[in-house]
């Protein structure tokens, strides 16, 4: 079946259900669609109708010249746009935080306020996992790290904000940022999230 209603394409395709075994009572959805600041992505859903599995992704079908973003934030950047491709590495040096895509990294489109509770809330989130196990030195860096974001969003705190892309499908959107083009040699030591085969 294909939709082609506003440039979307749709395929919807019956498969086995990887979880429950259950025949042909997996749908499979793609569906392609233009976003903005992506490009075009190929939308992939899968709902199994017997025991409810259901997943989702989104590709993008761009490649575009390898690309750094840089920009110095404060609380008068909170509102600046980010557009971060499923292949984007985010980087605040000043405060030791990255995070590389992995197999399960998602585009998304935030703000800079956004990218720094999304910090927030993985420096929380490691904290309670680690629970009675923490040693003093990690809860200690882990509250510094919290309160660095904090001065940020206070404006007590100018801090340096790396978006970097293999595939230049990210971007941060403020007359400020500064872009720079990847060389080869970098971009290869950037992670992509998947596996990518050199011939």
């Amino acid at each position: 079946m294909m939709n082609e209603e506003n440039n979307m394409k749709e395929e919807i395709m019956k498969s086995d259900c990887p979880v429950c075994g259950g025949k042909n009572t997996l749908e499979v959805r793609n569906k392609t669609d233009n976003i903005p600041y992506f490009g075009d992505i190929l939308e992939t859903s899968v709902v199994c109708s017997k025991c409810g599995y259901q997943s989702s992704d989104n590709i993008s079908l761009q490649q575009n010249d390898p690309s750094r973003y840089t920009l110095l934030i404060n609380d008068t950047k909170l509102n600046t746009r980010v557009a971060k491709s499923q292949t984007a590495t985010i980087t605040i040096p000043e405060l030791g935080l990255k995070v590389e895509p992995g197999p399960k990294s998602q585009g998304y489109v935030s703000n800079v306020e956004g990218i720094l509770t999304r910090f927030e809330e993985a420096v929380i989130r490691a904290l309670t996992l680690e629970g009675e196990e923490l040693s003093k030195e990690v809860e200690d860096n882990a509250m510094r790290i919290l309160q660095l974001i904090t001065n940020i969003k206070i404006g007590e705190l100018t801090t340096e904000l790396i978006l970097e892309d293999p595939f230049g499908n990210s971007v941060i959107d403020d007359d400020d940022a500064n872009k720079e083009l990847l060389s080869q040699e970098e971009a290869d030591k950037l992670e992509t999230g998947f596996t990518t085969i050199d011939q």
